[in-house]
């Protein structure tokens, strides 16, 4: 098949590991620009504040029936009263916050539920979303009055999200690597082999930040959600970050399978290479039927070697020496045999 079939056979799993690397950049350029609106769109979750105001207007005994529906335990209507008191004063708060990878977004809604985002935090590594560090409200009696269960989550969060930041950032180098590796295995299976074994650490990684993220903020939004909601503060998750971080879980997988086939397929040697031109003609030579070649000095007709201590018979006057070159110099093997 030669260069053309090896370039043609790893041409698939190449485009695949790339497109795998382009998903996982935009997982992490997700909520780090707050002028491009499709950047804006790449968040795990939003949490939306804009209805703190009208929760905050409701009587005590509103707030005690949105605790029984929820089945909130832990504190009280009051304490939920004047959490939503505070806030409601604070006019620094934005309508909504992004949690991204690097950091987050706020910004704000409209009557018509329009979203533009106003500013965006400045990346920093292993990032965690606290919402009252961010809120402003971290030494203030609001954390006290919330209820314990939101601390025990917070701390799992913080926890978690460091190893999903550490799995995205090796997922990213490993599969970075292994297009680079992947130029080499044009030449050779060798080149391939070295590849897959890159690919197959991508995949893993790939897939278990997507799996940490997935699981990570569908329990915080399973457990806060209906804690924030009595609060006024609603919680949803990003569809298109999920969606491309399981593009990329997806493609990495595929080019792995692809890697793994160019191992076992597509040699990169040329059958009109030099080696294999000797071998062909080897080959053509030992199998060719019912050819004449001369023979060796003291060889019969089958390839034996002729012992004789007696000169061949001379003809009546000639020469000895002569006649003798004359006989080894014409005699041909009739037929060789297969």
């Amino acid at each position: 098949m030669g260069k053309a079939g090896r370039i043609a056979c790893i041409f698939t799993p190449f485009v695949l590991t790339i497109a795998s690397l382009i998903c996982i950049i935009m997982v992490g350029l997700g909520c780090t620009k707050s002028s491009s609106s499709t950047l804006n769109d790449l968040y795990f979750m939003r949490i939306n504040l804009k209805d703190i105001s009208s929760q905050g207007s409701q009587t005590v005994t509103e707030i005690e029936t949105i605790l029984n529906d929820y089945g909130i335990s832990g504190v009280s209507a009051s304490q939920v009263s004047d959490v939503l008191g505070k806030l409601q004063a604070d006019s620094s708060l934005a309508d909504f916050y992004q949690i991204g990878l690097w950091g987050y977004c706020d910004g704000k809604e409209d009557s018509h539920n329009a979203t533009s985002v106003t500013e965006c935090s400045k990346p920093q590594s292993e990032f965690y979303f606290d919402p009252f560090a961010v809120w402003g409200l971290n030494s203030s009696t609001v954390r006290n009055e919330l209820p314990s269960e939101y601390n025990k989550i917070m701390n799992v969060y913080k926890t978690v999200s460091k190893w999903m930041f550490i799995a995205y950032i090796v997922a990213f180098a490993v599969t970075l690597a292994e297009i680079v590796v992947g130029c080499f295995a044009i030449c050779s299976r060798w080149g391939s082999c070295v590849t897959t074994l890159f690919a197959v650490l991508a995949f893993l990684f790939t897939t278990a930040a997507s799996v940490t993220a997935t699981v990570l903020f569908s329990i915080f939004k399973s457990s806060l959600g209906p804690t924030l909601k009595a609060y006024g503060i609603q919680v949803s998750m990003g569809t298109n970050m999920f969606a491309a971080t399981w593009l990329a879980v997806a493609f990495s997988l595929g080019a792995l399978i692809f890697w793994t086939f160019s191992v076992c397929c597509c040699s990169g040697r040329s059958p009109y290479g030099p080696r294999n031109e000797i071998k062909s003609r080897n080959l053509a030579n030992e199998k060719a039927p019912y050819t004449y070649e001369p023979l060796g000095a003291g060889q019969t007709p089958y390839g034996h070697q002729q012992h004789t201590s007696y000169p061949p018979p001379v003809a009546h006057g000639g020469d000895l020496s002569k006649s003798h070159n004359n006989q080894r110099s014409s005699a041909y093997e009739p037929f060789r045999h297969a």
